[in-house]
């Protein structure tokens, strides 16, 4: 195989080249003919606005984190499209018309400051939650600037905690201290801040008053890393500082801090874990043998965290997952342990009491939909909040304690007539004979017709059925079939669903998806030329492999923000973070494997291949613009029509603000129907 890595190899590296003119002509070039043959008909401007008006609507649901008395949103509607941060009470919140208390209006910040600042999150400071560590970018990249903010005067902390554009890390200790990983310069060792995947490789402890020049070095890392960071868990009576050492993305080395001295937490490298209190709480990704009993993947084992600490490996099972049961989340309130599990991608949820760890009643939970927790108070209360929805069933909001049970007191309104649409599952016989599951969603009078399936396919992401207003409207209501597939690489049925599609295993994900797709068509749902598929990342990079690899299965493919060089991926942005994923292609090893599916490597002449749509951002700092970039002109090389369309911000999920979303939406759902929809 051609090496890639080399100007000679390849002429289009120059399309890496993110902001330099030339490239930035090229994609004006590339927009143009797309924007004017996509964006010209009746049916266009009907799906953008019915699609800015679903992400515009005042009767959607305002979610909420409560931060002591208050409830904490950020708000996005037509008035102020780049949105307002707020706050309310209880009481208020569960009227008709909260009063919302206004912290910061980005839209006016962006006015005042002429800065395209997209907001990118707040961290408070506990206990009393009067400040704030405000991220904010520059169209919506993953960099971002940090800024002090004083929540009751509503001003900025001058000669507060303060960082220029980068993707820094921060986090507080106290009113006076903060962890923090940023450019530090060149470090001792002689290299730089950052790890080559371009996250922190150095934490330190930064005391107000003080410049960042003067902070303390708590650790330092490997370039080789992918990130190091710390945080200080509050919780009055069980304080502890915590650091952690993501040698790759699945694998991390995770310490205490007590005084001056790092002690392991000796539990598996890939597994997930917390400290709550005195309870350690471990999730293995891998069998894990603890007292000479070996534990699955998936498992949910809670220890004494001291007694751990000092050697003690006595541990209770919370959770053992069996073939069709995976366990998906768990969260604390003051007495109670929520378990959220999926069975053949069902939610259940189940409440343990703890300390006993025996099962207890968690009332009020909505049965056949998606439910999931989105927020808790363990420190001082059982109150927990949910959310609710299915393919057909608008989100819901569930409030109440998890002891006594949850109501719905927020749901949000119906964006297209669903009373004659149903979801089915079935499960599709992948080319190694495991069974993959994926729901087939459509109104009761298509029998057979234009289809589009979306798939995934990575880090152990598990798609699970929720409500999809925009889908619902632009494609189910309009006659369109929607699939939703549930492929290995996923977390539907665990780790292991996930650990077996890695690296070498990488060509069960397609082959997972390319079974789907014969499936839709053996069961009379579609024929391949009205099937099309649709997916963005790594399920962009799902889309160029269906493209180069399995061509004959569709009639178009919507590919966004994908990967599409994976003997270059490595070497772009954050790219070098994803070789646990994938592979290192500088090895010949794991090149060979990699070889055999990387869309760029892969174009050729004289191929029919479906329609493609193919868009990124320009303002993507995790996955490179110029994959999109590079396979189109690829493809034009080689004789091939593609549209393509680059959004100038927008960031990984690239769009801004809900204008920008509205218009990409709109832009895929009629490029589908004239592909398709005939």
């Amino acid at each position: 195989m051609t090496d890639a890595n080399t100007t000679a190899a390849d002429p289009y590296l120059w399309l890496e080249e993110v902001d330099s003119d030339r490239a930035l002509d090229w994609v004006r070039a590339h927009n143009a003919p797309t924007v004017d043959e996509l964006t010209g008909s009746d049916r266009f401007e009907q799906m953008r606005a019915d699609t800015l008006a679903i992400l515009d609507t005042d009767d959607r649901i305002p979610y909420v984190r409560r931060r002591r008395e208050f409830l904490y949103n950020f708000w996005r509607d037509a008035q102020h499209p780049y949105g307002l941060w707020r706050r309310t009470t209880l009481e208020s919140y569960r009227t008709d018309s909260p009063e919302w208390d206004v912290l910061i209006d980005v839209d006016a910040l962006r006015e005042a400051e002429n800065e395209n600042w997209v907001w990118a999150g707040a961290s408070m400071l506990r206990p009393d939650y009067d400040r704030a560590l405000i991220s904010l970018s520059r169209g919506g990249a993953d960099a971002s600037v940090v800024r002090e903010f004083d929540v009751p005067s509503r001003t900025w902390v001058d000669g507060g905690f303060a960082l220029p554009e980068n993707k820094s890390n921060i986090g507080w200790i106290d009113r006076d201290t903060v962890y923090v990983g940023t450019e530090f310069g060149q470090q001792p060792d002689g290299d730089s801040s950052w790890t080559s995947s371009g996250y922190p490789r150095v934490v330190k402890r930064w005391t107000r008053g003080t410049d960042l020049s003067q902070a303390q070095t708590v650790f330092t890392g490997s370039v080789d890393d992918v990130a190091i960071g710390a945080a200080f868990d509050p919780t009055p009576g069980y304080q502890r500082h915590l650091v952690y050492r993501a040698t790759d993305f699945y694998n991390t080395d995770n310490y205490e801090l007590t005084g001056d001295e790092l002690v392991a937490i000796d539990i598996p490298s890939d597994a997930a874990y917390s400290v709550h209190l005195d309870y350690l709480i471990v999730s293995p990704k891998t069998p894990w043998t603890v007292e000479g009993v070996e534990h699955a993947p998936g498992s949910l084992l809670v220890f004494d965290y001291p007694a751990f600490q000092s050697g003690d490996r006595t541990h209770r099972v919370l959770f053992a997952p069996d073939e069709h049961t995976s366990l998906q989340d768990y969260a604390f309130t003051k007495s109670r342990l929520v378990l959220t599990t999926l069975h053949d991608v069902a939610t259940r949820l189940e409440a343990l009491a703890i300390g006993t760890w025996e099962p207890a009643e968690l009332a009020g939970v909505p049965e056949l939909a998606t439910v999931g927790v989105l927020d808790v108070d363990p420190e001082h209360s059982d109150e927990i909040w949910l959310s609710s929805s299915a393919f057909t069933q608008a989100p819901s909001l569930l409030y109440g304690d998890a002891t006594t049970g949850v109501e719905v007191i927020r749901s949000s309104p119906e964006h297209f007539d669903a009373s004659n649409v149903g979801a089915q599952q079935f499960f599709a016989t992948s080319d190694d004979g495991t069974a993959v599951p994926y729901f087939v969603v459509k109104r009761d009078d298509v029998e057979t017709g234009p289809t589009l399936l979306y798939g995934y396919g990575g880090f152990e992401n598990s798609l699970t059925p929720g409500y999809m207003g925009v889908t619902g409207t632009n494609w189910i209501a309009r006659g369109g079939v929607f699939v939703y597939a549930n492929i290995r690489g996923g977390g539907e049925y665990g780790p292991s669903w996930h650990t077996q599609a890695v690296k070498a295993g990488r060509h069960l994900v397609y082959e997972d998806f390319a079974a789907i797709a014969r499936d839709l068509v053996a069961r009379g749902l579609t024929t391949a030329p009205q099937l099309a598929a649709r997916g963005g990342s790594n399920g962009g990079l799902l889309m160029g492999v269906m493209a180069t690899s399995y061509p004959e299965l569709f009639g178009a493919l919507v590919c966004q923000v994908p990967l599409i060089d994976m003997r270059r991926y490595h070497l772009l942005l954050a790219g070098a973070s994803w070789m646990a994923e994938y592979g290192d292609p500088d090895d010949p090893a794991e090149w060979e494997f990699i070889s055999q599916y990387s869309p760029y490597q892969l174009v050729r002449e004289g191929v029919a291949y479906p329609e493609l749509l193919v868009t990124t951002s320009t303002r993507d700092d995790r996955v490179h613009p110029g994959h999109a970039r590079k396979f189109t002109a690829r493809l034009e090389e080689t004789g091939h029509s593609v549209r393509y369309y680059e959004n100038i911000e927008g960031g990984h999920g690239g769009a801004a603000d809900n204008k920008q979303s509205a218009f990409k939406e709109a832009l895929a759902y009629e490029f589908l129907w004239r592909t398709i929809g005939g």
